[in-house]
């Protein structure tokens, strides 16, 4: 089951965060993107209850919970019915859960060295971030062209016309916030997400033919 949806999240490309305070708007966003056709996304537990969302999108998506910190967290995740969780830092703590529960870690690391370390932890795929701060493709590209293994996701104020360079340059898959959703109604979130996923889905073709 992990190594399937990790390979799902690698063969969408797009992974949506939503970042909301509200569980409710967090819900009506998370539904217009799966109408969109996300199969997986990530709901931030900024607070508890940021849980309510994490289950009731779990009944129509894949969803990851981010934003954790803690074992505990990540524990009332899981009974939520998270099938990932997520998390800002690189810690054995939330690795072990992981292997004990048998689900997938996205762990966040913002240099090389931890990228590595992680990556001999055998996390599956790991968040860098926050990438755009950091340089963008140019750093992710740098890194990938010493260490050209690692499973990287380039997250962090990265804009949906940046995806694909994203991709070009050897990232896994691309996580989306805001720009996604921030401002607009649940149609047009749903028409930025089909559009998107048509984007990415016509390059990777061209890609590979």
């Amino acid at each position: 089951m992990s190594e399937n949806l990790i390979e799902l999240l690698t063969q969408e490309k797009l992974y949506p965060i939503i970042r909301c305070s509200d569980p409710d708007e967090a819900i009506e966003v998370g539904r217009a993107m799966i109408k969109g056709g996300v199969k997986i996304l990530e709901v931030n537990i900024e607070s508890t209850e940021l849980y309510k969302a994490v289950q009731e999108l779990s009944k129509e998506a894949y969803v990851c919970a981010g934003s954790i910190i803690t074992s505990l967290q990540a524990q009332m995740a899981l009974d939520c019915g998270a099938v990932m969780f997520s998390s800002p830092i690189f810690q054995m703590s939330l690795v072990k859960i992981s292997k004990n529960k048998r689900v997938p870690f996205i762990a966040g690391v913002s240099t090389a060295n931890e990228a590595y370390s992680a990556w001999k932890s055998r996390v599956p795929l790991t968040k860098l971030f926050p990438t755009t701060a950091l340089g963008g493709v140019a750093y992710i590209t740098d890194i990938l062209r010493q260490m050209p293994f690692l499973n990287l996701m380039p997250t962090g104020n990265i804009k949906l016309d940046e995806v694909i360079g994203y991709i070009k340059a050897g990232a896994k898959c691309v996580g989306v916030g805001r720009d996604l959703y921030a401002d607009f109604t649940p149609a047009e979130i749903t028409e930025r997400v089909k559009y998107t996923l048509s984007d990415i889905k016509d390059f990777t073709s061209w890609k590979n033919n």
